[in-house]
């Protein structure tokens, strides 16, 4: 199985969720081994992040990651469009505090990331094999993955709402699945809930054009829900978006109950950590299930884009 980039540079610009403020997006194609990196575009030229869940600084209402003064939130919808469309080599340039929230979904990225062309590349692809069960649990909510031969997701909510209540999914990853069953889930919210966030100068850019968003009894929307059960394909959204700051994709089965960004986040982090104890680098073959060992390779391309 080869790595894979995109064909041409390709650019979007739209409003951040919580800042309000319009945010100009652009994805460069690099070369194999290159990986996936963040550059951030001001007047003093254009500033790097490691990929990597280290680098998180933030959780509270979307996954906002850092080094020193640069800060860019809402990653997750774009890490999720890249991840899910399995691409391993790309330059995410932004201007602006964070990622533009386009419909509230990944879908605007992935129509994007296809606009652009998808290109193999010369390169065997690596991944991350889950080499032993992993679990971490905060006041009810968990995660816990174990060895298995493919990405694979298994996803429960519960709200104490008519229109949500308990919902489960089960999601194992191809491209053409994550496009279809996937990147349209919208964010979600209460309407009670946006209305203070929006009271506390939070969450300024939040609409019905960019949100699902429910009243006591329904969703307002007036086109509705874009799948039955879209508030659990969000998460499951997120929570591809969040494990992706890893370095490579990751083979597992997930299980997951109720997580948010924080959780998420910390536990990519813990995997990262203790990486020889749960996972194992491996070239994948044209097969995906079958494995080889792998020397470890991340070019750092950040010098030549700047």
């Amino acid at each position: 199985m080869q790595e894979t980039s995109i064909e041409n540079p390709i650019r979007c610009s739209g409003i951040g969720l919580h800042s309000g403020q319009k945010v100009d997006l652009a994805f460069y194609p690099l070369p194999a081994g290159s990986g996936i990196h963040w550059s951030v575009k001001g007047a003093g030229g254009c500033r790097f992040l490691e990929l990597s869940p280290h680098n998180v600084v933030d959780t509270a209402l979307c996954t906002t990651i850092g080094a020193g003064d640069i800060r860019v939130g809402t990653v997750e919808h774009v890490m999720a469009a890249i991840r899910g469309m399995g691409i391993d080599n790309i330059l995410i340039e932004i201007t602006g505090p964070e990622v533009p929230i386009m419909d509230g979904s990944a879908a605007s990225f992935v129509y994007l990331l296809k606009q652009s062309g998808i290109k193999y590349q010369r390169q065997t692809k690596k991944a991350y094999v889950v080499t032993r069960d992993a679990h971490l649990e905060d006041k009810g909510k968990w995660i816990r993955v174990k060895p298995a031969s493919e990405f694979k997701i298994r996803y429960s909510i519960e709200f104490p709402h008519p229109m949500v209540g308990r919902q489960e999914m089960e999601f194992a990853a191809t491209s053409d699945d994550f496009a279809q069953d996937v990147a349209r889930a919208r964010t979600f919210g209460f309407l009670n809930d946006v209305q203070a966030l929006q009271g506390q100068g939070k969450a300024l850019g939040g609409s019905l054009e960019n949100a699902l968003v429910f009243d006591q009894t329904g969703v307002i929307n007036s086109d509705g829900f874009r799948y039955p059960d879209e508030p659990v394909r969000h998460k499951v959204l997120d929570l591809i978006g969040d494990i992706g700051l890893l370095p490579y994709p990751i083979i597992g089965s997930f299980e997951v109950h109720c997580s948010g960004h924080a959780l998420n986040t910390a536990f990519a982090r813990h995997l990262y950590s203790y990486q020889h104890t749960y996972l194992q680098l491996v070239e994948l073959n044209d097969q995906f299930k079958s494995c080889s060992p792998a020397v470890p390779s991340l070019a750092d391309v950040c010098a030549a884009h700047a």
